[in-house]
């Protein structure tokens, strides 16, 4: 009954619109369920004026509308305008849809990001801070069916004073992440515009049956740590159609740091990553890694555009990690500007502390890239595996770097690892002899694959 009475109160606030309020267009949009209820943000006294702190607004709005999870679920309409707010909480069964010339900013008063606890399969904060971290702009935790999407609307950090302290060494705690969704099932963001994050941009941790898809992320290249989009220890994932320019990977896959990865024990699998551009002169289009104690396994990437990048595909370990990085396939690659095209290291020095196992020794093992092209290169392929753990059944197929200006006289840097090489220039290194035949790449569907979006409406 509570249920139905909230339905037709909010029902009421969205027929009966203050004065002078116009109603925006209805849209239609793709989503994995489409709501029952709908709300716009003002109907709970925000104010899109840039100036006015809409906190309060957004979190009347999501706890009103999570009591109408169980009959059909609510979207809280973001209109246009610039709407600052602090963190703020979703909520299951919930779409958050922000319209054309909707920009939600991120306040600029640190207090209004409260903070919470690490996450336990970092044991710290991200970024190596020993105390608490911020919480982000958009948090929810143990969640199902979430839904933040869009008509090309902004969510924009605001991260500047941020980075300037971080770099002046004034944080006490980490900074926040824009988006971070932990221990959710059915998780779907697209069609809207992040940008300067304090830190990285889009984070879903613990989650499964995710889709990001349409998504712009933007950050000035020169800023650290703002990574793009870091699926960490999810399953099921598929990451498409975005576009991203950042100050570190465009798309880092993780699964916990150390001892803490270890004991979490929850792997990134089933990852598909399609259609993607990534601007990171210093960072990589797709890291995997260093935070991979928890295992990552069956990533598979495609039809990837690579403009001014550090490298192609990093993989970045350590001693100490454990864990594992396996069953990796890229194909159909198109790079331009590359510093390194293929990077594999063991050696990467940060730890969460002290307390990591030196007996911990990862596997890097099934790693395949095929159908690649690559203009004005300076270093083909650093690929370094540990003494102790080889990086073993490399596979490299059908590629092309064109050298650049810069290039290095050694294009080809391999220790400690093995496997095979097929018509790739420049000639690789002894330790990848040519052998025959196109590196694999699944051909079945992963499942996420299966998940068919519904045409939904604002209205």
């Amino acid at each position: 009954m509570v249920f139905q009475i909230l339905g037709v109160v909010i029902i009421l606030l969205v027929s009966a619109s203050p004065s002078g309020r116009a109603d925006p267009a209805p849209v239609q949009y793709s989503a994995i369920n489409c709501r029952k209820h709908t709300a716009v943000l003002t109907d709970f006294g925000a104010v899109g004026d840039g100036k006015t702190l809409n906190t309060k607004a957004f979190e009347t709005a999501v706890a009103n509308l999570s009591q109408l999870a169980a009959d059909g679920g609510a979207q809280l309409i973001v209109p246009a305008g610039k709407w600052l707010t602090g963190s703020f909480n979703l909520t299951s069964h919930f779409t958050l849809f922000l319209h054309k010339d909707a920009v939600i900013l991120g306040s600029q008063n640190m207090e209004d990001w409260p903070l919470v606890a690490p996450l336990p399969s970092f044991g710290t904060a991200a970024d190596g801070s020993t105390g608490a971290r911020h919480a982000s702009l958009l948090f929810g935790a143990n969640l199902t069916d979430v839904v933040i999407t869009g008509n090309n609307g902004t969510i924009d950090g605001q991260g500047a004073n941020w980075w300037d302290d971080f770099k002046n060494k004034k944080l006490k705690d980490a900074r926040p992440f824009l988006v971070e969704i932990q221990s959710t099932d059915q998780l779907q963001i697209s069609n809207v515009t992040f940008t300067n994050s304090p830190m990285w941009h889009v984070h879903p941790v613990y989650c499964s049956n995710v889709v990001i898809q349409g998504v712009t992320i933007l950050a000035p290249v020169e800023v650290p740590n703002t990574d793009g989009i870091n699926p960490d220890s999810c399953t099921n994932i598929r990451i498409e159609d975005c576009y991203i320019a950042s100050g570190d990977d465009c798309i880092a896959v993780k699964s916990g740091i150390d001892q803490y990865g270890i004991k979490v024990g929850k792997p990134t699998k089933q990852l598909a990553i399609r259609r993607v551009t990534c601007v990171s002169p210093d960072s990589a289009v797709v890291a995997l890694g260093s935070e991979m104690s928890g295992g990552i396994q069956d990533v598979r990437i495609e039809d990837v555009t690579a403009i001014n990048c550090q490298s192609g595909i990093r993989i970045k370990t350590a001693v100490g990690r454990g864990g594992y990085v396996k069953d990796i396939f890229a194909r159909r690659m198109t790079m331009s500007g590359m510093e390194k095209v293929f990077w594999m290291s063991g050696a990467y020095k940060s730890h969460a502390d002290g307390g990591f196992d030196p007996n911990a020794l990862p596997v890097v093992h099934n790693i395949n890239y095929r159908d690649v092209v690559a203009q004005n290169v300076t270093v083909s392929a650093i690929l370094d595996g540990l003494e102790k753990a080889h990086f073993t059944g490399i596979c490299i197929s059908n590629v092309t770097l064109n050298l650049g200006p810069a290039a290095r006289e050694l294009q080809w840097n391999c220790t400690n690892v093995s496997g095979t090489t097929s018509r790739v220039t420049p000639k690789p290194c002894d330790a990848l002899p040519e052998k025959a035949g196109d590196c694999p790449f699944p051909e079945d569907k992963l499942p996420i694959d299966d998940f068919v979006l519904k045409s939904c409406s604002t209205a």
